[in-house]
């Protein structure tokens, strides 16, 4: 079918199903940090405003948190059942990886998620606090030892093979591999990029609703910070990571570049656009600057990139793919730093919460972050081929033995059921976002904890059913999109 193998089903069914769960973990990890702080300062400052917020995200992360922990459950078991022959050769380093992981990050998440989501009126303010601190800890200390075990697998040291298997020789270096650093806080980074414009395209919504409190205002007014200060900061870090790809890995870099071939000694033009051809080896279309491709990726007019055709055809990542995914990656950051820079203008003529252009922005940016992570991870997963470990062992060789029937079986239904799960999990945590902060008049300690209504003893049941009020505001902003 389509002329597709067992191999590129399993493939497939590893990126439809990490493309699911990335999503989660990544505004898992920026909500959490948000939290932290929101609490932080209603401790320092007693502003209501920031306790509101606080229930208000707190819920949606709860939801949140509950279908990460779901996805990245089958993340775990695809090893063993589709990747069985990768498992057994390079299990040694990255079981020992995702164990620590477990032990360290998730445990110390659980410990004290359920102080943090149903302790408000249980337990003093202090220790409360030090619980969403530490699920914010556990949060980063889980993307540290993920990023550990994938950064391995694009630049692997510190083992050797014995048997046709992977020994470890050397933790140290295989956790700080040359990739790694640069990974982390690229990732780490787009979480909170990705959380920004989340929580400021919510307040938006509310904003162009006429929905106007100082819990609302507090929502852009920290998301849109956050956006001009960090934005910038990613994409100095992702320059930084360029040049340690172009290091490790040169044949993806070339093929993110959709760059064939040197012409004796001219510095490598930068291709803005274009469509790669694997058959024809060359980029169709290609709208060239002069120079800047030398420029940007080895800071030097004169020096060359390496190209596409230096390297056997066998060895050559999907340069169609990465090509433009990488764009999607670098426009959309582009577009991040334009929207802060834009809200600072706007702060200064105090037009921030009233500008409707830059509202609707706004709102159409909430996805941004995440559709940037997925543009990402496509560009470094897919330009790591066709090495599953790079330069040790290939994806074709690491894949289980199963039959094409086997692999389209669960591959539909993968796709029916997440799409169910996922799509009704997704859909809920929206209705949550939609019914906004609940504004707290005045009150020292808002209702709470089990048996209350502001802070339900179930997360799932933070939600009210009957939102036919808002329903009528709801049509009106779509009649205006």
């Amino acid at each position: 079918m389509f002329g597709l193998e067992a191999l590129d089903l399993a493939r497939i069914q590893f990126a439809f199903t990490i493309s699911f769960h990335i999503l989660f973990p990544a505004i898992t990890i920026g909500l959490a940090s948000y939290l932290a702080v929101l609490e932080g300062l209603w401790l320092k400052t007693h502003n209501d405003t920031y306790r509101d917020l606080y229930h208000f995200w707190s819920k949606i992360f709860a939801v949140n948190f509950g279908m990460g922990v779901v996805s990245g459950l089958v993340m775990a078991y695809q090893f063993g059942t589709n990747w069985s022959r990768f498992s057994d050769f390079a299990g040694a380093v990255t079981g020992p990886l995702l164990t620590y992981e477990v032990l360290t990050a998730f445990f110390l998440e659980a410990g004290f998620l359920g102080v943090m989501l149903f302790g408000w009126n249980k337990v003093g303010r202090g220790l409360h606090f030090f619980s969403t601190v530490m699920v914010a800890i556990g949060t980063l200390i889980s993307t540290f030892w993920i990023l550990a075990s994938n950064s391995w697998m694009q630049t692997p040291q510190g083992f050797e093979i014995i048997n046709g298997q992977v020994i470890p020789t050397d933790w140290f270096a295989i956790i700080f591999n040359p990739s790694f650093p640069y990974r982390l806080m690229h990732m780490a980074t787009a979480a909170f990029v990705a959380t920004a414009f989340f929580v400021g395209s919510s307040a938006a919504w509310h904003l162009l609703r006429g929905k106007d409190n100082p819990a609302i205002r507090t929502m852009l007014s920290m998301a849109m910070w956050m956006a001009l200060i960090v934005a910038p900061i990613q994409a100095v870090i992702g320059d930084f990571h360029g040049l340690n790809t172009l290091k490790h890995q040169p044949a993806k870099i070339a093929a993110i570049e959709g760059h064939w071939e040197n012409k004796g000694d001219e510095a490598t033009p930068l291709i803005l656009f274009g469509w790669p051809d694997m058959k024809e080896e060359r980029t169709k279309f290609a709208v060239e600057i002069p120079y800047l491709g030398s420029l940007i990726l080895t800071h030097s007019l004169d020096k060359q990139v390496p190209a596409l055709k230096e390297f056997p055809p066998e060895d050559r990542p999907n340069s169609t793919i990465v090509f433009w995914s990488f764009r999607i990656m670098v426009g959309l950051g582009f577009l991040m730093i334009f929207t802060g820079l834009w809200s600072l203008w706007l702060r200064k003529r105090d037009t921030l919460y009233t500008s409707r252009p830059f509202l609707y922005l706004a709102l159409w940016m909430g996805p941004s972050g995440l559709i940037a992570i997925l543009a990402g991870w496509f560009t470094t997963e897919i330009g790591r081929q066709p090495w599953v470990v790079y330069g040790l062992m290939r994806t074709a060789d690491a894949s289980s033995n199963h039959s094409f029937m086997q692999m389209s079986i669960t591959l539909i239904m993968f796709v029916v059921v997440y799409f169910a799960l996922f799509g009704a999990g997704l859909g809920y945590m929206m209705r949550l976002v939609r019914k906004g902060p609940k504004i707290s008049e005045g009150t020292e300690t808002p209702d709470g904890g089990p048996g209350k209504k502001r802070t339900p003893a179930r997360p799932l049941s933070a939600a009210d059913d009957s939102s036919d009020a808002d329903h009528g505001d709801d049509v009106r902003l779509t009649k205006e999109i």
